[in-house]
């Protein structure tokens, strides 16, 4: 699936807008009040949303204009359900909805069928997994199914993998009185992978906000992990000026993601 192309579905990627959280108040209120131009302006302003989300389907064989389409369908759903009273980044709000979206489509399209040989590994662990429970009251680690069932570690992960339904986070699993309970309510684990995503998306949002030259200098710095003087050799500055500017692109930043 190609992601790097500049336009996906007749879109510049290139030039898309980033609103400022002034004009998303602004044009949520707007939205509020049955608004349509804001409401595109606002799916206009977060389509950079739906481009981060797809490009972790990378591995995917759909088309990357597909995965874009039903991505843009998952960010309207989120903009008509998101409720401003909500202590919570849209981005936040938006980001499960997005990624269930394109889920259910490579779910409901896949023509990739769970081999009889992964099922029987999958059903193997999961009564040995079973048992172990009724005998020690406990949960077992992969290494000691593996070690009963007499299967590879990996193997037991792979085929447990294969023989989930993706789930969305906003699916509702119980409701009473008009309360509705969703995935999302029950999830507690701080070390989520998905919350560590969008932490990171976070991140890349705030990036986005600096110059040029900035956002390059904390890119070497932290992800290439590059020192301040190679840095200053790499782009022809000075040692002090990378730490003047990575100071300020790193305020910058922070006072992006408390506001």
């Amino acid at each position: 699936m190609a992601l790097n192309k500049v336009e996906i579905c007749g879109v510049n990627t290139s030039s898309l807008p980033v609103l400022t959280p002034e004009e998303k108040e602004e044009l949520f209120e707007k939205i509020k009040a049955g608004d349509k131009e804001a409401r595109e302006r606002y799916i206009k302003g977060n389509l950079r949303l739906v481009l981060s989300v797809i490009k972790r389907f990378g591995n995917s064989s759909e088309n990357a204009d597909d995965l874009f389409q039903i991505g843009c369908i998952g960010l309207m759903k989120a903009i008509d359900n998101f409720d401003t009273t909500l202590m919570v980044r849209f981005s936040t709000y938006a980001v499960p909805m997005i990624m269930g979206e394109i889920r259910r489509y490579l779910r409901d399209n896949s023509s990739i069928r769970v081999s009889r040989s992964l099922r029987d590994i999958a059903y193997k662990a999961i009564y040995a997994k079973e048992n172990y429970i009724k005998k020690n009251l406990k949960e077992p680690t992969i290494a000691e199914i593996a070690e009963e069932i007499g299967v590879e570690k990996k193997m037991i992960v792979y085929a447990l993998d294969a023989i989930q339904n993706p789930v969305s986070l906003f699916e509702p699993v119980y409701a009473e009185g008009g309360d509705t309970l969703y995935v999302m309510d029950q999830i507690s684990d701080k070390k989520n992978k998905e919350d560590y995503w969008l932490e990171n998306l976070s991140l890349q949002e705030a990036m986005n906000r600096l110059g040029e030259r900035e956002r390059h200098i904390i890119d070497m710095r932290f992800y290439e992990g590059k020192t301040q003087m190679e840095v200053a050799q790499e782009i022809g500055i000075s040692q002090a000026q990378v730490s003047r500017l990575e100071k300020t692109a790193l305020r910058n930043m922070r006072n992006y993601l408390r506001s």
